[in-house]
């Protein structure tokens, strides 16, 4: 019997049916398994798609909970700031300047400084007073606690300032940091034919996630573009917003290429490529200052216990030779 089924397995005709069965089969599985293969790249492709859009959506919704140009200041602020007429003995116009630059812009943001003008001197004027002549923390004389609580009063007043001083110097550090990618990105849509309007608005929106701050200053940008009678305007209006040479750099291409019809791609490019030089340059600096920073702190915490390690065998040894 398993003769036969060898013989009958031997045979040229049934080796050819069996190979040709395979063939079949071979040729079958390779049209369909395309069909039944899933895309994995293209998979891949929708989940970074999906991703992204939702960084967006996640940003925009950041952006829209900021203070708005049309918030309306707090009631007893806005009362203290009226009464008192502090606008007229308080507001200056370089104040302005500084509430624009450290991104406060609208009545509200002018009344509270005005309202914090007031009351912080009056505060730290109080708790001088009160830990000098009511505590007596101090055994001085009487005209150098009256020094000390005139200085309390000016160091109150010019509080608020510093304050804004402070958050101006993060939010152009913040831009700086963001600006040479916002370039390269505008002149990509510059180059590819949109407008100047579209190109903005379209890095405004992909620049939300490197910085929101740069992304709300192209965003208001684009607006005043479109309401503006004057283009020159709101050119200008960025640059004194951000108080940044850079973006007056920009500013100033693009007004001339408006005025005189200077092609805009190749002053982007130009742009580009000096902040990108001055952003390498800062880190180089602030990479070449770190051993004169460093000298200090290694004398100071290094040096002695280095000390301490190499003298206390020498100790150890000296004494108990002495003690024999």
């Amino acid at each position: 019997m398993l003769d036969q089924l060898v013989d009958a397995a031997l045979q040229p005709r049934f080796v050819a049916t069996v190979l040709t069965g395979i063939a079949a089969a071979a040729t079958v599985f390779t049209l369909v398994q395309p069909l039944l293969e899933t895309d994995t790249l293209a998979k891949r492709m929708k989940l970074v798609s999906d991703e992204r859009e939702q960084m967006r959506l996640r940003e925009r919704e950041r952006l829209s909970n900021r203070a708005t140009l049309r918030s309306e200041p707090k009631a007893y602020m806005k009362r203290v700031v009226e009464r008192l007429h502090l606008t007229r003995w308080l507001g200056t116009e370089t104040a302005k300047a500084k509430l624009v630059l450290a991104g406060y812009r609208g009545a509200s943001a002018e009344t509270a400084f005005l309202f914090f003008r007031l009351v912080t001197p009056t505060v730290v004027t109080v708790l001088a007073l009160f830990y000098l002549f009511v505590l007596e923390v101090l055994d001085q004389p009487f005209l150098i606690r009256t020094g000390i609580v005139l200085m309390a009063a000016f160091v109150g007043m010019k509080l608020p300032e510093v304050y804004l001083s402070n958050v101006t110097s993060k939010r152009q550090a913040q831009i700086r940091q963001a600006w040479p990618d916002a370039l390269d990105m505008c002149l990509i849509c510059v180059e590819s034919g949109m407008s100047v309007e579209n190109a903005f608005r379209r890095v405004s929106l992909e620049i939300a996630g490197q910085s929101a701050v740069l992304a709300e200053e192209l965003a208001l940008l684009n607006a005043e573009l479109s309401y503006l009678p004057d283009r020159r305007v709101a050119y200008e209006n960025l640059a004194l917003r951000t108080g940044l040479e850079p973006v007056k750099s920009l500013t100033t291409a693009l007004i001339q290429a408006e005025r005189y019809g200077t092609p805009v791609g190749q002053a982007l490019r130009v742009l580009a490529q000096e902040s990108r030089d001055t952003r390498m340059n800062e880190a180089e600096k602030k990479a070449a200052a770190l051993p004169p920073k460093l000298t200090v702190p290694m004398i100071v915490f290094f040096l002695p216990v280095l000390f301490v390690v190499i003298m206390t065998p020498a100790g150890i040894q000296a004494y108990s030779m002495m003690n024999k």
